[in-house]
């Protein structure tokens, strides 16, 4: 992503693979903006004997009552819900096909194997436990590359210090490109994206990631203000 500020200050680019200052945080877990729910619990089990239940629920903000809720079912698994008993039934002989067809079935061809030996479940099941399990199979069609890493070449310079805010429009701006899956074939997209505002100030879509060089320098020329002119990386 490239940013546009009004100042012409200049700075030394970041070192060749670093993308994230030493002082960020993660923020998106695998999960989510959240841990899985799982997590959370081995946390508590793993902390209840310090802090109480009821604390660390808090801070977590999870409900104690749902905590020792999961708790009794662990400790009976009898009493837990028929699709929660079903799909512990599922699970290994999804694993099953999948690993014993080279780890290449998707949820379709796992789902006609499995009737096929004699485990009936809807399609939506079998499709949400491989997600689960974070099972993948192989994807056909050319996979579309838009970053091609030279690190003999230096980065370009950071100009806004990672500092992606705004005071007023027209300030900072943003630019990136991406691609996306068309019947005719592959189509990119680049934008820009006034930071201030949050919204969309211009794009272009081409047939070619290699049009968009071109594009950019004859679209920022017309349309970018004045104080953000020369300083385009």
């Amino acid at each position: 992503m490239i940013g546009f500020s009004g100042t012409h200050a200049r700075c030394e680019g970041t070192a060749p693979r670093e993308r994230d200052p030493e002082a960020g945080q993660r923020v998106f877990c695998p999960g989510g903006t959240r841990p899985a729910i799982e997590a959370l619990l081995r946390f508590v089990d793993s902390h209840r004997g310090t802090y109480g239940i009821e604390p660390i629920c808090s801070v977590l903000q999870i409900a104690p009552s749902g905590y020792r809720r999961r708790a009794m079912l662990r400790r009976a698994p009898q009493n837990q819900s028929a699709r929660v008993q079903r799909d512990e039934i599922l699970v290994p002989q999804i694993e099953r096909v999948w690993n014993a067809n080279l780890q290449v079935y998707g949820a379709d061809n796992v789902w006609h194997q499995l009737e096929r030996k004699g485990f009936y479940a809807a399609r939506c099941t079998v499709e949400r436990l491989i997600r689960q399990r974070g099972l993948r199979g192989v994807v056909r069609g050319k996979i579309v590359r838009t970053t091609f890493s030279d690190h003999t070449v230096p980065c370009p310079r950071d100009k806004v210090h990672r500092q992606f805010r705004a005071e007023r429009p027209n300030q900072l701006w943003a630019a990136d490109f991406t691609y996306v899956s068309t019947w005719q074939g592959w189509l990119y997209v680049a934008f820009v994206i006034d930071v201030f505002a949050r919204r969309i100030v211009g794009w272009w879509v081409s047939t070619s990631r290699c049009a968009r060089t071109s594009y950019w320098t004859r679209w920022s020329r017309r349309s970018m203000p004045a104080s953000l002119r020369g300083t385009a990386a």
